[in-house]
């Protein structure tokens, strides 16, 4: 099964091609064509989403969804048509509004959002050292685990021990068939230490999608029954470790250990705040 889903993810890369300027990019025809929406019209519809999606966010639609002409043969003779050359940041945002039954729409969420998070750290956090990266991504897991907890709740996840047993299965999913326990023997942790703790910037962030995309599944298929959020949870763990396969990423269980917890960061920041209070407080009194 792993090998399917590695197959489906390579579509999006045979579609991708390199401008003169070095950035991704992707023609919306052919994107159309991966994302199996037949009539065109349609998926004018979801880049018309997007496009405003885009704008919201601060970025300039033209520099992200450029339009274009491309010449199709028609019988004996050729025509125009309208095409748009997509960035890896147009394609997320197209495969966010798209149509949440498709499989290959779930595809397409769980590659282009581990491949633009990723790009997001690159381009805007590069700045940070990877105590701080850990830092905002942990932050994000904890709002996206709460979301999850209440999601799963209404989907049918009622007791304590159908929850450890859904929790449980994205990580099997993740990790290739390791549960909580068997991480723990695999990075040398005790029981009482949490694993999400205890990882770097990249494990943090192939988590935050396990979580933040199983939460949207659950919520968008309107899931019911323990059972069926347990499967969800296991599929999309298994679809984002198929994600890092094919982009050639190291297995989550694979990556080093940090020497310091999360909780030893956090209280590092707050002395160096402290410190530099009471510095600021003392020049103020002089």
């Amino acid at each position: 099964m792993p090998n399917l889903k590695v197959k489906e993810y390579k579509k999006f890369e045979d579609i991708k091609y390199i401008r003169k300027d070095g950035i991704e990019c992707w023609s919306a025809r052919e994107l159309a064509a991966v994302l199996e929406y037949s009539q065109w019209r349609n998926f004018q519809k979801v880049i018309e989403r997007a496009m405003i999606a885009c704008e919201n966010s601060g970025h300039d639609v033209i520099d992200d969804f450029a339009e274009v002409s491309k010449i199709v043969e028609a019988g004996a003779t050729s025509k125009s048509i309208k095409d748009y050359e997509l960035t890896r940041y147009a394609c997320y945002l197209i495969v966010q509004n798209g149509d949440p039954r498709k499989e290959s729409i779930a595809l397409g969420q769980t590659y282009f959002a581990i491949q633009t998070y990723r790009q997001e750290i690159s381009e805007h956090f590069n700045q940070l050292d990877e105590d701080r990266r850990r830092l905002i991504v942990r932050g994000d897991i904890k709002q996206w685990n709460q979301l999850l907890v209440e999601t799963a709740h209404d989907a049918g996840v009622i007791t304590n021990e159908e929850f450890a047993i859904f929790q449980n299965a994205g990580y099997i999913g993740l990790y290739g068939g390791l549960d909580v326990e068997g991480i723990h023997d695999k990075k040398g942790l005790t029981a009482r230490q949490k694993i999400l703790d205890f990882m770097g910037s990249t494990e943090l962030i192939a988590n935050l999608f396990r979580i933040s995309q199983t939460e949207e599944k659950l919520r968008k298929d309107n899931v019911e029954g323990a059972d069926e959020a347990t499967k969800v949870h296991y599929s999309v763990g298994k679809e984002v470790r198929s994600a890092i396969e094919k982009i050639g990423g190291t297995m989550p269980e694979d990556l080093p250990v940090p020497e310091k917890s999360i909780q030893q960061i956090e209280k590092e920041q707050m002395q160096r705040l402290r410190d530099k209070a009471k510095k600021g407080k003392l020049l103020l009194d002089e």
